[in-house]
């Protein structure tokens, strides 16, 4: 992956079936920046990092629980630049 690729990428969104009983995200994932927007006006899916898909449905707040396959991926990603 080139660098632009890297810089493309946030901590949007949450699978809509990793949810806990109260409806709280279990994990947020890492997907393509300029995806988020069009998933959340057209209400297409996104694809994560970690190859989850789903739509945006949520943003994530400091601190909440990242889907440890998109952190792992992310971060070797940072690691190959």
């Amino acid at each position: 992956m080139t660098a632009m690729d890297t810089q493309t990428i946030e901590r949007p969104d949450v699978d809509t079936d990793e949810t806990t009983d109260d409806d709280t995200p279990k994990f947020f994932h890492y997907v393509k920046k300029h995806k988020i927007a069009e998933s959340a006006v057209m209400g297409s899916h996104v694809v994560a990092l970690c190859g989850e898909v789903f739509p945006v449905t949520r943003s994530p707040k400091p601190g909440s629980p990242v889907c440890p396959k998109c952190k792992k991926i992310y971060e070797k990603m940072k690691k190959d630049e």
